[in-house]
């Protein structure tokens, strides 16, 4: 038989008196239907729970003049998630392909790699099998027209142009080209395909048995991308390996996990995370990674972050590997995408994570001041991190101790095994000139039109060392084509900075060839002194020796 319980018959009962109530406020004070009072006070017993969905009601609802509710929410919602903590964020519909493209690597376009130093729109690379290389676009050619319409010489803003090339899969793009030896303009149809984005920037051999990769972010393809890579650099007979994660502010936590487990040894934990429930989730390698037997060393700087400070602390705190560079950014909450009907998304945060030895890295925040938090890296800068880790203070707190017994901090980043300073010794007052007001890039714009016939010849790193080791006047060139923009040479200036300046010209030509930014790489590492350091160390090391804190004064200027 059916019982009825305490509940059951108090509510009845509360209802009718609320009703009965009602009545009688309404009749006193004779201003409103009873039905209008009632409502009222029903709205009003939710209040304390539903106070904004409410206040969103009385709006739409009891608001002198019509309210477009969408607007509204579009203002209301950012500041309220302004009131979280500094990484949750909402992001409108307009801004969620922009935002999502690179992470899942790939989007619909032409396929080129594109600058606008001058006002046109030169081709600087084009993607091998891609749309622009089977319509015949060659690196060198200039875009003048899209679909009819004039673009060069017009200043329209790169984000316009790229807008005007990229667009869903199948459909055509008409261009017009301005191409060296051809007095007509070359009139192409390209059929827009996927285009795939690297999450993995430059992978090359470095140095004997030793490889590189420059990771750029945590994408959908990055363990396929990274498996592919330490693939090829084996078949290169690398053993050891330099993992550059500086610049990195973060991507997909799943990846992250992926990654450490390649390096990782079977039941070693990886990360762990706790929600407001206290409740953890830990992540541990299987055993199957590609990478566990490379000497690995990891180089992070203040913009690593996020999944960028989950591998690295996966690594150090598991003693596998040396940290290199400079204290990383302090990321250590997790975000989730929660999607709303309209194609908009809010970015949670969901929970907190920790490395093996339970450090907590998140830099401290107080909830609704993010300006004090993005000025967080300003005041290192100040303070003179950047350049000494005396500098550097943790709390006795937050010390940890790992399986080998280096000890470690939390509370604000992951600080390097090995500390290497900014170096700022060979930037003069010259260097910054002509990199500030664009010079140094353009002359390598301009080179490459002139040699631009060598320049697609180039098919591997050997043959672009040859061919720039060939041009003996490189930096006078460039000296005398910076006299003709307007900055006289300071001879002085000219000879400290001489060896950036020349590696950053060789650099950029190799970025204009087809290795793309490998061509990059190659020619900027021997002025980065965190590369160079990092050489010697897996050059010496042998493999999971622990690591103590140590300082390493400037071995070569860094690049800028």
């Amino acid at each position: 038989m059916y019982k009825n319980s305490k509940h059951t018959v108090l509510f009845p009962l509360l209802l009718a008196v609320g009703v009965v109530l009602g009545l009688l406020l309404g009749h006193y004070l004779g201003r409103n239907s009873t039905a209008s009072q009632l409502r009222g006070m029903l709205s009003h017993m939710a209040l304390p729970t539903n106070k904004l969905t409410y206040t969103l009601s009385l709006i739409e609802n009891e608001y002198v003049d019509s309210v477009s509710m969408d607007s509204l929410s579009e203002h209301v919602i950012p500041l309220l998630i302004k009131e979280l903590d500094p990484h949750s964020v909402y992001i409108p519909a307009s801004e969620m392909q922009a935002l999502n493209e690179p992470l899942e690597g790939e989007f619909d376009g032409i396929g080129v790699m594109f600058n606008m130093a001058t006002d046109t729109v030169i081709i600087l690379n084009v993607i091998p099998q891609g749309p622009s290389d089977k319509a015949g676009i060659k690196a060198g050619d200039r875009i003048v027209e899209i679909d009819d319409s004039l673009v060069a010489g017009r200043n329209i803003p790169q984000t316009e142009i790229v807008k005007r090339l990229r667009g869903p899969r199948g459909t055509t793009v008409h261009l017009g080209l301005e191409r060296l030896g051809i007095s007509d303009i070359v009139e192409v149809d390209v059929v827009r395909g996927v285009i795939p984005i690297k999450s993995i920037e430059s992978s090359f051999r470095i140095a004997d048995g030793i490889g590189y990769i420059k990771l750029g972010q945590f994408a959908r393809t990055t363990c396929e991308e990274f498996h592919a890579a330490v693939s090829r650099l084996r078949g290169e007979g690398v053993t050891r390996l330099i993992f550059d994660l500086r610049g990195n502010s973060g991507g997909y936590l799943d990846q992250a996990i992926l990654l450490a487990n390649e390096f990782l040894h079977e039941g070693q934990l990886i990360v762990y995370t706790e929600d407001r429930r206290h409740e953890q989730v830990r992540e541990y390698a299987d055993g199957t990674g590609s990478a566990q037997d490379l000497e690995v060393a990891v180089l992070i700087d203040e913009w690593s972050a996020s999944s960028s400070e989950i591998l690295a602390g996966a690594l150090q705190d598991n003693d596998r590997g040396t940290i290199l560079g400079r204290r990383s950014f302090g990321k250590g909450l997790v975000q989730r995408q929660i999607p709303y009907s309209d194609g908009s998304a809010l970015r949670l945060t969901t929970a907190r994570y920790y490395t093996p030895t339970g450090r907590s890295i998140q830099k401290p925040y107080t909830i609704g001041d993010d300006a004090s938090y993005e000025e967080d890296l300003w005041i290192r800068y100040r303070n003179n991190e950047f350049f000494s880790a005396d500098s550097i203070h943790f709390a006795d707190s937050l010390k940890r101790t790992t399986p080998g017994g280096k000890v470690v901090y939390g509370g604000g980043g992951i600080m390097p095994d090995i500390f290497i300073p900014a170096d700022t010794t060979d930037v003069t007052k010259y260097f910054l000139e002509v990199v500030g007001r664009n010079i140094l890039y353009r002359y390598t714009i301009e080179y490459a039109d002139r040699h631009r016939g060598a320049l697609n010849a180039v098919q591997s790193l050997d043959d672009l060392q040859r061919l720039l080791d060939s041009d003996s006047d490189l930096v006078e060139d460039f000296v005398r084509y910076a006299a003709r923009q307007g900055v006289a040479p300071r001879r002085a200036d000219i000879a400290r900075s001489r060896k950036l300046i020349e590696a950053q010209l060789r650099a950029y030509i190799g970025r204009n060839t087809a290795l793309e930014d490998n061509g990059f790489y190659a020619n900027i590492y021997p002025v980065d002194n965190v590369v160079t350091r990092a050489i010697e160390v897996l050059s010496t090391q042998t493999p999971q020796t622990p690591q103590t804190p140590e300082t390493a004064a400037p071995a070569a200027p860094a690049a800028s």
